[in-house]
């Protein structure tokens, strides 16, 4: 079944907290519920379906009786599943309002992050049997890639370059201030070949996403965003199994561009998970942006900023606007934001087609991918 202008995104809210140690996991979804809702034009009593990783405990915090409640717990890619599992269970008739949320405090708890426990079953028994770092993991995958295709560290850097250069106009970005490809490639290497602005932020955060049928959207407050393709995909079981460089993507964004009936020359904006660099480069090559082993050359120069040909993660995404962990949410609300047309001092001028690609796990071992594909009309 398809779910191609079926559903519509038609609330959505961006806690702007980076740190905020007052705050739980529970306040900060229930917040973005409200106020989701609230940009919607809708009530709490209106939402009968209920995405969420704390399913059970939202929604009795919430005091929602949903007839439909999806916990997919994929990574940082479960936003966009959650997204695709919304539109089907609304096309269905399962829901007629979905609320989709997210919260985190990584950063105000001062967990430590980035390591994987050592006991675990196969294979991280075998693979990783003093444990491994998410750090390592990533370093993998751009060892392999300039290896294989003579990527660059000026190539990897010059996407946090652009990246930074979109969040210096976003005024609840955690890093503001402009650098240059000199600047990451002379900070502190973290695991060879990835340096320190090659990383993400780890920061508290949240957000809310309201979707409804296409017929309902058309009544309500705001534009409608409609979702005109899903792709849902897992990939590698083990460092052995699988080509390190052909992530998730590669799965997944074929089968939401045949479900739109779009091209890539249709896309007009990208919002692509960017825990390290290297991912934004993989992602891109596995979407189909650039031909394998070319994405190297495809994010030279200013491909991806504002006015270039691919404008990428226009917030400033996790390397330098905020990742709570699980960025996902974010990129739905950016997307949504530009589709709009209400991204001020970072719009892309007449956008109408975006792509979201989430992507969970981690690069190396077993991971998701999962891409949305969003319109302000449906072709």
């Amino acid at each position: 079944m398809s779910v191609k202008g079926k559903a519509a995104i038609v609330g959505i809210h961006e806690y702007e907290a980076r740190f905020d140690p007052e705050a739980s996991i529970l306040s900060i979804e229930a917040d973005c519920a409200r106020d989701a809702l609230e940009d919607a034009g809708l009530q709490k009593e209106d939402v009968d379906g209920l995405f969420s990783h704390r399913g059970f405990t939202l929604g009795q915090y919430l005091n929602l009786s949903p007839k439909h409640v999806d916990t997919t717990s994929v990574g940082g890619g479960s936003y966009e599943f959650f997204v695709a599992h919304a539109a089907a269970a609304i096309a269905a008739g399962q829901c007629e309002v979905a609320l989709i949320t997210y919260g985190s405090t990584n950063r105000s708890r001062g967990e430590q992050r980035g390591v994987v426990e050592p006991r675990l079953p196969w294979p991280d028994a075998v693979e990783s049997i003093y444990g491994s770092q998410t750090l390592g993991l990533y370093a993998l995958v751009a060892q392999r890639h300039m290896h294989e295709f003579g990527t660059t560290s000026e190539q990897l850097a010059n996407i946090a370059v652009q990246t930074r250069q979109h969040a210096s106009t976003n005024p609840f970005a955690v890093m503001r201030d402009p650098i240059e490809i000199e600047d990451v490639l002379n900070s502190r290497t973290v695991s060879t070949p990835l340096h320190l602005f090659d990383c993400c932020l780890v920061t508290d955060g949240g957000g809310a996403v309201i979707m409804t049928s296409a017929e309902r959207a058309k009544d309500l407050k705001k534009k409608p965003i409609y979702v005109l393709g899903t792709g849902q995909a897992i990939a590698h079981s083990g460092l052995g199994d699988r080509d390190l460089t052909t992530i998730a993507a590669a799965q997944s964004g074929p089968r939401a561009f045949a479900e739109a009936g779009v091209t890539h020359d249709d896309i007009d904006i990208a919002m692509i998970y960017d825990s390290f660099t290297i991912t934004v480069l993989t992602t891109l090559e596995s979407l189909g942006f650039a031909p394998k082993g070319e994405g190297g050359r495809f994010v030279e120069g200013d491909t991806l900023s504002l006015k270039g040909k691919l404008p990428t993660n226009t917030d400033g995404g996790g390397l330098s606007s905020n990742h709570p962990g699980e960025r996902g949410m974010f990129l739905l609300l950016e997307a949504t934001r530009q589709l709009r047309h209400e991204r001020e001092g970072n719009q892309v001028e007449d956008a109408k087609i975006a792509i979201a690609h989430g992507t969970g796990g981690s690069l190396s071992l077993r991971h998701s991918g999962g891409t949305i594909i969003l319109g302000n009309e449906v072709p």
